[in-house]
């Protein structure tokens, strides 16, 4: 993932699904999710359907780990800001180093999803 907002420097992979592991700097108690992407209005196309549609969040205790705690289900809105929170909708007490982006659809591209910026935020584990 890259550190700007140019149109196409995302990261993407073929298809409507797929998904991101991210291992963060130490265990955290997450709060929420920030899911980036371009505008319309910045698109060469004058849409963004290669943006990511249905998507969740899981917590997982290692990167070996299949099934992972889930954190939330959302929608990022094609039509709302191009940076998008979303808070932890299922609440735990467990803390994570390791988070996975599942993303289930995309706004109706054919080949690829688009990824240009995940966050997450949260308080520090003890």
């Amino acid at each position: 993932m890259q550190p700007d907002m140019y149109p196409g420097n995302c990261w993407a992979f073929k298809g409507s699904q797929g998904y991101l592991v991210v291992r963060l700097s130490m265990k955290i108690y997450p709060t929420a999710f920030t899911l980036e992407h371009i505008p319309k209005t910045l698109s060469p196309t004058g849409n963004i359907t290669s943006a990511p549609r249905n998507f969740s969040v899981y917590g997982l205790d290692d990167e070996y780990q299949e099934e992972g705690k889930l954190l939330g289900e959302y929608v990022y809105d094609q039509d709302g800001e191009p940076l998008q929170m979303f808070p932890v909708m299922e609440k735990n007490e467990d803390s994570f180093q390791i988070v996975e982006l599942r993303i289930f659809s995309n706004w109706g591209h054919a080949e690829y999803t688009c990824l240009y910026r995940f966050r997450v935020h949260g308080k520090p584990a003890e």
